[in-house]
């Protein structure tokens, strides 16, 4: 049975859904672990590998000029205007996504540097 074209587009929003979540996640974890690891003055190779994560994903946003670029693929096949049409996530935190981790960003930064000019 073959499916429609339809049917197909949403297979393939379904599943860019999945790996945008996904990455997401990952995301959560690297930016969770930097603010976990500069609270506890734990700062070991991971949170400059970290960093350097935050950094290229920060540079991969500038080039897309602040979109995903996974958004970008997922708009070939929907024409929702809602920003969570491409990822799991309440509407509301997909909206401000960007900003809520950005501030947790640079928090840890800011931790982080004072723990390095501290000791």
């Amino acid at each position: 049975m073959e499916l429609s074209q339809e049917q197909q587009r949403e297979r393939k929003l379904l599943l860019i859904k999945v790996v945008h979540t996904t990455v997401w996640m990952f995301f959560n974890v690297v930016i969770f672990y930097l603010l976990y690891a500069v609270l506890t003055n734990r700062i070991d190779k991971w949170v400059w590998i970290c960093l350097g994560l935050i950094v290229m994903e920060g540079l991969v946003l500038l080039v897309f000029k602040k979109m995903c670029p996974i958004t970008v693929v997922a708009r070939r096949y929907s024409d929702s205007t809602r920003d969570n049409f491409d990822i799991f996530l309440p509407n509301w935190l997909a909206r401000y996504n960007k900003e809520i981790y950005t501030t947790i960003v640079l928090i840890s930064v800011l931790i982080l540097v004072y723990r390095l000019v501290m000791t």
